[in-house]
């Protein structure tokens, strides 16, 4: 093991100690705050406010504890992608595990004060205090926990992803000849999910149709949404032509992006991951974009302008290999 790898490595050890610390810390205040409190809150607790800003729904004490379970599943799956893989060694997945950690923490700790504060001494949870504006402020406190945890990530290692091939398979193209590469790539989960958010739509809707409450309206649109966005993400088709680089999104194709030859320099593979990007679907970054369906091997092209567009999808070796060939004609032209 040489000297990088040995100082990787040590870093990688203590980002794991440090995080995992810090989600032992987050969690024991969850469970503390309420327990030290107990004899001052009623049971159940108001846990739901309505539009009216007075409270409608209740939570036993004992579930109100366990809340804390989930931080623990999101600061796990954080510590996941972070023992998995060389993430925590590329700044660019290190921010997003940090960020998460951060925003995660401040959301339910804010949310477990803002309880607490609106049922401390009541009798009655029918007698907690009203709640509105205060919502507003906790997320704020937690995207700046993330835009934080955002720069916590900064320092360290920036190991880049191992190029898969960095020189594609070379093309002659015949003259008059006009190739086409297509490919394409889906979710299976990603379509399932989105349907199955659809699903929960019309039920909802149904439902306010039939007479309950009028604010299943609300949920309603908020699950159509999720379901279309879920079905325009879990699936993408790449052509290579002579006209350029075509990416289309969603079962229909649409919407649909095309890059003239002209504007494209190069194109190679690599073999991203989720964590190294951010997660799933369109990730932007600074110069820097993906489209993550699957993690794997990626059709990478990069920009004559310098940026760069990583889509993961099957076949991009041979992609990548056309895509260098067409520009190598044009430009020779």
């Amino acid at each position: 093991m040489n000297d990088l790898s040995v100082r990787d490595a040590a870093f990688r050890g203590r980002f794991l100690l440090a995080a995992g610390a810090w989600t032992v810390l987050v969690t024991a205040v969850l469970v503390a705050v309420p327990l030290w409190f107990r004899d001052r809150l009623p049971d159940p607790l108001a846990a739901h406010w309505g539009p009216s800003g007075e409270p409608d729904g209740t939570m036993p004490f004992t579930v109100f504890v366990c809340v804390a379970l989930l931080w623990v599943v999101l600061a796990g799956a954080c510590l996941g992608a972070a023992a998995g893989g060389r993430a925590v060694n590329r700044r660019a997945a290190r921010r997003w595990i940090t960020a998460g950690l951060g925003w995660g923490a401040a959301f339910i700790l804010g949310l477990q004060i803002l309880t607490i504060g609106a049922n401390m001494d009541r009798r009655r949870w029918e007698d907690a205090a009203s709640l509105g504006w205060q919502a507003a402020i906790v997320i704020a406190v937690a995207f700046l926990a993330g835009w934080l945890g955002w720069l916590a990530g900064r320092p360290g290692p920036d190991e880049r992803p191992a190029a898969a091939e960095a020189t594609p398979p070379a093309l002659v193209l015949s003259p008059g000849e006009r190739p086409v590469w297509v490919s394409s790539v889906s979710s299976p989960v990603a379509v399932g999910l989105a349907l199955a958010a659809l699903a929960a739509a019309v039920s909802l809707a149904a439902c306010a149709l039939f007479g309950l409450p009028a604010e299943l309206w609300i949920g309603a649109g908020v699950f159509a949404v999720v379901g279309l966005a879920g079905l325009w993400l879990s699936s993408v088709r790449v052509k290579v032509s002579p006209e350029g680089l075509t990416v289309s999104y969603g079962p229909l194709r649409w919407p649909s992006r095309s890059v003239p030859l002209a504007k494209l320099d190069r194109a190679w593979t690599e073999r991203r991951a989720p964590a190294d990007v951010g997660g799933w679907g369109y990730r932007g970054l600074p110069g820097q974009s993906t489209i993550m369906i699957r993690g794997g091997e990626c059709l990478v092209v990069r920009y004559t302008s310098g940026g760069e567009l990583g889509i993961s999808v099957d076949d991009a070796a041979q992609g990548a290999a056309l895509l260098n060939a067409l520009v190598a004609s044009g430009v020779a032209s």
